[in-house]
């Protein structure tokens, strides 16, 4: 993976960017407080099935205009979106307020904002696919499909196995990356 420094409003941040160079980019934001590579196997998946990963490396706190800053100085008009922890928060915000920018999502154990009270965040009106890894989420996941407008998919992921969670995960990012 390559390293890249972009300079948004909130500071620099650095992207880690992998694979081809085709019409599919999907933008990959993990928590806060996660390490640097907790995307590098489902990247490296996603790399095989020929899209361009961007993974954001956590550090600096961004909010939706800080995204779009991200994504127009990486020359990407739209991704496909994913998020873990507050990335996940991070990006419904940003799937619920960018329309054309975003062309589906995926969370990982994070519901919609508005399942929490956080009635300002509008709904996504696109695909949408929550991963369940921790059961004690699959609450939130059943109550976000009132704030999803489009094709809403649960996927409960029953294992502790890294690289099968890894493959699960890539398998539903490349599902939503796909118009079919």
């Amino acid at each position: 993976m390559q390293k890249q420094t972009v300079s948004v409003p909130a500071g620099d941040v650095e992207v880690r960017v992998d694979g081809p160079d085709s019409g599919h980019a999907v933008l990959l934001l993990p928590g806060s407080t996660g390490s640097p590579d907790s995307f590098d196997d489902t990247a490296s998946r996603l790399t095989t099935s020929d899209l361009r990963t961007f993974v954001v490396e956590p550090g600096v706190a961004l909010g939706d205009s800080d995204l779009i800053a991200l994504l127009d100085a990486l020359g990407l008009p739209w991704v496909n979106l994913v998020g873990r922890g507050d990335g996940a928060d991070r990006a419904w915000s940003l799937a619920a307020r960018t329309f054309g920018r975003v062309s589906s999502l995926v969370v990982i154990d994070r519901g919609h904002p508005a399942v929490h009270g956080d009635t300002s965040c509008p709904a996504v009106e696109l695909r949408t696919t929550m991963v369940v890894t921790d059961p004690s989420a699959q609450d939130d996941a059943s109550a976000s499909s009132r704030y999803v407008y489009g094709d809403y998919r649960v996927m409960p992921l029953d294992t502790t196995d890294p690289s099968a969670a890894a493959a699960a995960l890539a398998t539903e990012i490349v599902m939503r990356t796909s118009a079919w």
